[in-house]
């Protein structure tokens, strides 16, 4: 059995159909096809079986997907011990992250690391949906991820997830809002407000159907944006009010008043995602703990 076509049967499975697998791969589609058909010769039983346009996995074929993972984290824990007998963990790592989390971590993570000139970290941003995390994590070797119910959100995906931190959402207003006097605020005091929201599918979107059922009445929604740049900008010219994260709202030159938010859950979870074979590299261990200890300096730095 061809490990090389274990792990196109494994890419199968994550990636769900054979075209997404040919391009991560750099094959083509038929090429794809072809060795998962010499992989079930080579079994003796169907792997994939029609679906509409496309395949999915048999039964027996889902069971050798997960083999070929299992087999993945052996093969690196073998490089692993080898890195380490001969030195320190060397290499590019690639790591994703949505943007607000870049601003929090990348230039902290950076300074840790100039510590081990040997890891290269390539970092990208992106901002995807909630689901969009888990995806990211298939071309990258960590993805920083956030959600409003933390780790539970990707325990299906059989990622290798890292909790690390829980950052409070609170109330953005304008510095002049009737409500910028009270320290705390609960869902009834936004009653009549106009929000600058998020997209329906994006975290901070949960806070406000939060508020929805503790009053209900849907938050009157103006405008949507993912960027929270003009969300702060449009908060500060008095356009509405919003749900921001404390630790990086109002870094951006904005002058916005935060206010904490108390009567519903209004808090997002970040943790670093990896495949776990990829989590048992050296380097993607090393920048994984030093994000660990650059959440712990955020969190303290945020709490003095």
């Amino acid at each position: 059995m061809d490990v090389r076509r274990l792990e196109l049967l494994r890419e199968l499975a994550e990636r769900g159909s054979v075209s997404a697998v040919a391009q991560a791969t750099h094959r083509t589609p038929s090429a794809v096809s072809q060795q998962l058909k010499v992989l079930e010769r080579e079994i003796g039983t169907a792997l994939t079986e029609r679906h509409g346009r496309g395949v999915i996995l048999t039964d027996a074929g889902k069971a050798l997907a997960r083999t070929a993972t299992d087999i993945a984290v052996a093969m690196e824990r073998a490089e692993a011990l080898w890195t380490e007998y001969l030195g320190t963990p060397s290499g590019e790592v690639t790591l994703a992250t949505f943007p607000t989390a870049g601003q929090m971590f990348l230039p902290g993570l950076l300074t840790r690391l100039e510590e081990h000139p040997g890891i290269r970290l390539i970092a990208t941003d992106h901002d995807p949906s909630l689901d969009g995390f888990a995806e990211l994590a298939h071309d990258h070797d960590i993805v920083l991820a956030h959600s409003p119910d933390g780790p539970r959100a990707w325990r299906t995906s059989e990622l290798h997830i890292v909790d690390l931190m829980t950052e409070p959402l609170d109330v953005a207003l304008p510095p002049d809002h009737r409500l910028a006097s009270k320290t705390v605020l609960r869902p009834s005091d936004l009653a009549g407000e106009p929000w600058i929201g998020v997209p329906l599918d994006f975290p901070f979107q949960q806070v406000l159907l939060e508020i929805e059922k503790v009053t209900g009445e849907a938050p009157n929604v103006r405008q949507r944006f993912s960027d929270t740049r003009i969300v702060e900008s449009l908060v500060q010219t008095g356009h509405g009010v919003a749900i921001l994260p404390r630790f990086t709202a109002g870094s951006t030159a904005s002058e916005i008043t935060l206010r904490p938010l108390e009567g519903v859950s209004a808090e997002r979870h970040i943790s670093a995602l990896s495949r776990p074979d990829r989590a048992e590299r050296p380097s993607v261990r090393l920048i994984l703990d030093a994000l660990r200890a650059e959440a712990e300096a955020i969190m303290g730095a945020n709490t003095a």
